[in-house]
């Protein structure tokens, strides 16, 4: 079964490519998806990788916390996005 990660605080400037390179140690990347603003375009500084279960808990084991360009990697098992709990309320000026 495939499993869902997700990987916060990456660098501005990672590709696609380089987060998979940074994964495939422990596995077989099924996917990776980095988020853009949508006004913007511009990196928000995280994403979601998809790999087989046991890959993907030994990825998260290693490179939770890990220094990547200067900043901590922050590594889990992804959320639903109904179990993230309310939204709060956007303020348009």
């Amino acid at each position: 079964m495939v499993k869902t990660i997700y990987v916060g605080n990456l660098p501005f400037s990672a590709s696609s490519n380089e987060v998979s390179d940074l994964f495939s140690p422990y596995g077989a990347v099924h996917s990776v998806n980095l988020i853009n603003d949508r006004e913007t375009g511009r990196p928000r500084g995280f994403g979601f990788v998809e790999m087989d279960d046991d890959h993907a808990l030994a990825a998260i084991d290693a490179l939770n916390g890990k220094e990547v360009g200067g900043r901590s990697l922050r590594i889990n098992e992804a959320r639903g996005r109904g179990d993230r709990g309310p939204r709060p309320a956007r303020r348009d000026c």
